[in-house]
């Protein structure tokens, strides 16, 4: 049988793309992993490696300086490299999904303005809707912008929460609460495209950045709040210039993020797996190899079968997108069984390594802390359950 996790149908193009990514990622970024993750440290030259392969603007379209490639392809590519790192992948994923917004609902100004930029990493995208208290429910966003007399700009006040990149990102993709006048919250939310200087502090009069939020794991890439207090910002950089419109926006980038993290969680069960299978047949107990006894040999039959769900779900998901078509339920079963599968798979290969696999100096205990952040990015399975149901009640209406 083939390797698991292999994709048909691919073009040379994407065999080629994915096959330089997988060998940046054993050579570049795996050996490196452990020591940037216990330190905490941003991999800063990981990320000039990808610049230079020009996957910060894998999707961006060609006219505008990008690869212009499908979401199937980036998905495959954040794969490969959530199997080195999962925090590396976190690094373009939010910048993806700003760049798909824009080149989905922006203006020709904003376009000309931001993607050029974007496809060469020059400028780095966050996306920011979750509020300290706001959970789930996104109709519920408390910052507000309120627009001046003239109409020229606005003035934003209020909190925001978990913002990955927002230290090391300098445009923010922000959800916030307008004065619409429409009857349903949702159509009373607006996006828009905050741009701002990197780092810590106040970094802009009136939006300050308090520092990194010290996490279980996801660690490197930077998690932060953001508040502003009497922000200006011109009308201009509301994005498509379409107030209201900013919900269904961020709807359509959330479900290219599913997608995402399907993919993510798929390159980190993949890497759980193979560090069991290597360590399976190292290790010998009663004599012989543990992948020999069947207890552990029917545990990698299981890792694996999920292993190959989870990726062809992933897969099923991005092309369905990529067609054009409405992909909901699909995006939402894709991140489902993926990031449960990652945590079940990354579970399994700690107990086959024993006590190893406590120790530090074993690559499978910083699975064990980024598996855990797969169930809640991006909705958790709960959210994604109710995605998935009110979808199939939808097309199975009864027709009694």
């Amino acid at each position: 049988m083939a390797r698991l996790a292999q994709t048909a149908g691919l073009t040379d193009v994407q065999s080629e793309i994915l096959a330089t990514v997988r060998s940046f990622v054993d050579k570049e970024v795996i050996p490196h992993a452990q020591e940037l993750e216990h330190a905490d440290t941003y991999p800063a030259d990981i990320v000039e490696g990808m610049k230079e392969m020009g996957l910060f603007g894998i999707t961006i379209p060609e006219e505008y300086g990008g690869l212009g490639e499908s979401l199937l392809t980036y998905a495959l590519v954040v794969e490969e490299i959530a199997r080195g790192w999962m925090s590396v992948s976190g690094v373009i994923n939010t910048h993806f999904i700003v760049a798909h917004m824009i080149s989905r609902h922006g203006t020709e100004a904003q376009k000309q303005h931001f993607l050029p930029r974007m496809a060469t990493g020059e400028v780095r995208g966050s996306f920011s809707m979750s509020e300290p208290d706001l959970g789930s429910d996104v109709a519920a966003i408390k910052t507000k912008a309120r627009r001046s007399d003239d109409g020229a700009h606005y003035v934003i006040d209020g909190s925001k929460m978990w913002l990955t990149n927002g230290g090391s990102s300098n445009l923010i993709a922000l959800l916030v609460k307008t004065d619409e006048g429409a009857e349903k919250p949702h159509q009373n939310l607006t996006t828009f495209l905050v741009e701002k200087p990197e780092g810590f502090g106040e970094v802009a009069p009136g939006l300050t950045i308090p520092g990194k939020i010290d996490k279980m794991g996801y660690k490197g890439v930077d998690t932060t709040e953001a508040v502003f207090d009497g922000y200006k910002i011109g009308a201009d950089m509301v994005l498509g210039e379409a107030p209201g419109k900013g919900f269904s926006y961020m709807m359509d980038g959330v479900e290219v993020g599913r997608v995402n993290v399907a993919a993510r969680a798929c390159g980190i069960a993949i890497r759980a797996f193979e560090l069991a299978v290597e360590y399976a047949q190292q290790r010998k107990t009663f004599g012989k190899a543990i992948a020999e006894h069947q207890a552990v040999a029917f545990k990698l039959a299981e890792m694996a079968t999920k292993v190959e769900a989870a990726h062809l779900m992933m897969v099923n998901a991005a092309r369905l997108k990529d067609s054009g078509e409405r992909n909901d339920v699909e995006a939402g079963m894709a991140k489902l069984i993926a990031s449960e599968y990652c945590a079940e798979v990354t579970q399994d290969s700690f107990r086959i390594h024993g006590g190893y696999g406590y120790s530090k100096e074993y690559e499978i205990e910083r699975l064990m802390r980024e598996a855990p952040f797969l169930l809640i990015g991006e909705g958790t399975s709960e959210i994604q359950k109710t995605i998935i149901s009110r979808g199939l009640l939808r097309e199975y209406k009864s027709r009694s």
